[in-house]
């Protein structure tokens, strides 16, 4: 196999197996809440947003450290145990208790900053400033497919309920959990790429992910990683790109929790209110499909750039926000077990609300797929800490939203993102442009990147 090829193979297994873990997990979260509320007529009292709070707030501090992790275990086996915390997490809920909820809550945080170091580590190893649009596009579309499988079971398997029962639950969390592993396992099946150095260049965080077998170096290589951490931080482009990160954390917590808590809360879509969930999550995955295979297979034959795309992004999802606000009662998100029975400024639509899950997860497609391109082409030399640094910044967003979640009307949620998104989308104009310019000034052709 041609080196090419083995890094294609490294970018679609690494895909494949986001696709396992993600399915039983992004399933798994996009029903939390409304599975959570059927359970708090018992014994157990846990909150489906708070635990998201809890992930997201662990998430971002677990950044901090994420980079010194994977350089002293390896990108490979940083993902493979952080896969079975991914899984310990779901299978709480077969026999959940408030104390384990929680518990597996706190390590799931720590988990996901190491997860998503070592991949952003391993998507940027295995792509250069030709490939990292092609790859960042094959990952988020091979990603993404995990809304379908475990959305489009909960569709059927749930239509017509209005109570979820103790048998539902288990039968659904047993499958996701088998899901998690095999998706864990697989990561086994990515190959090793040797990183390269040029003489008298300076260690780069690709370098730090090296073997060795001295302790020494392996301090060496964990205290510079968690130092190029702190450096990155402060310089200009993370800083302007952290604005438009923190507009996808927020999205990222409504669409992945509290829209399809918003669905499964209007009564007035009668017995089909759950299954809806489960078709909202398998919109937002073809939405998510379509916008990694558009944006990041063709990116090509993009003779503009990234702007464009992220122009687009924010006009969907403004557009969305605008149906939704018409669309959905306000009092949606935070609704008890029976419902709601208000109504926004018209008679809430199923066909509406399933065309905003599509138009929310193409939005933030196009966010992704833009973002995890320009970190690629800008910091292919630390790219350990350069994602680490922007899933800080997105779990701590994500963590604020989902504990706002929990109290703020949706009128007010909606009104927050398109405030951030705004001024993210200008932030990452501006960056892209100084990245073209820099381009330019090498004599490089613009649509390659």
């Amino acid at each position: 196999m041609s080196p090419e090829s083995k890094k294609l193979f490294n970018i679609i297994i690494l895909g494949v197996s986001f696709m396992f873990m993600f399915t039983a997990f992004q399933t798994c979260g996009n029903i939390a809440q409304t599975v959570i509320t059927n359970l708090n007529s018992t014994d157990f009292h846990g909150s489906g947003y708070t635990s998201m709070s809890i992930i997201y707030g662990v998430f971002s501090a677990s950044n901090l450290i994420s980079p010194s992790v994977v350089a002293i275990v390896g990108p490979q086996l940083s993902m493979v145990v952080s896969g079975i915390f991914y899984s310990l997490y779901i299978a709480v809920f077969i026999q959940p208790a408030t104390w384990t909820f929680y518990t597996a809550s706190v390590f799931i945080g720590i988990a996901a900053a190491v997860l998503w170091t070592a991949q952003g580590n391993c998507l940027t190893v295995n792509s250069d400033e030709n490939t990292i649009g092609r790859n960042s596009g094959v990952f988020w579309a091979l990603l993404q497919s995990s809304l379908f499988f475990g959305n489009l079971y909960i569709y059927f398997a749930w239509q017509g309920k209005t109570h979820i029962s103790e048998g539902d639950r288990r039968t659904v969390f047993i499958a996701l959990t088998v899901i998690s592993l095999v998706g864990t396992v697989l990561f086994f099946l990515i190959r090793k790429q040797e990183d390269t150095k040029a003489p008298g260049e300076e260690e780069s965080a690709n370098e730090i992910l090296g073997d060795s077998s001295s302790a020494q170096n392996t301090m060496t290589r964990a205290v510079a990683a968690f130092k190029k951490s702190i450096k990155l931080s402060f310089t200009k482009e993370i800083m302007l790109l952290s604005v438009t990160t923190a507009y996808t954390g927020l999205e990222l917590t409504f669409f992945s929790g509290v829209y399809g808590t918003c669905i499964g809360a209007v009564n007035r879509f009668g017995s089909e209110e759950k299954s809806l969930i489960g078709l909202s999550g398998i919109f937002i995955g073809v939405g998510e499909i379509l916008g990694g295979g558009i944006f990041g297979l063709l990116s090509k034959h993009n003779r503009f750039g990234r702007n464009p795309v992220v122009m687009l992004g924010i006009i969907v999802h403004f557009i969305a926000f605008y149906l939704i606000f018409f669309n959905m009662p306000n009092d949606a998100p935070i609704a008890p077990m029976e419902g709601t029975d208000d109504v926004a400024y018209m008679i809430p639509s199923k066909e509406v609300a399933i065309f905003c899950s599509f138009l929310l997860g193409l939005g933030d497609s196009c966010f992704n797929t833009q973002l995890l391109s320009i970190l690629g082409f800008l910091y292919s030399e630390d790219s350990a800490p350069a994602f680490a640094i922007f899933k800080f910044v997105q779990s701590i967003c994500a963590a604020v939203a989902y504990f706002y979640s929990n109290y703020f009307l949706l009128q007010w949620q909606l009104l927050i993102m398109v405030i951030v998104g705004f001024f993210g989308t200008i932030t990452f104009f501006t960056v892209e442009w100084e990245a073209a310019a820099a381009l330019a000034a090498r004599g490089s052709d613009y649509s390659s990147i």
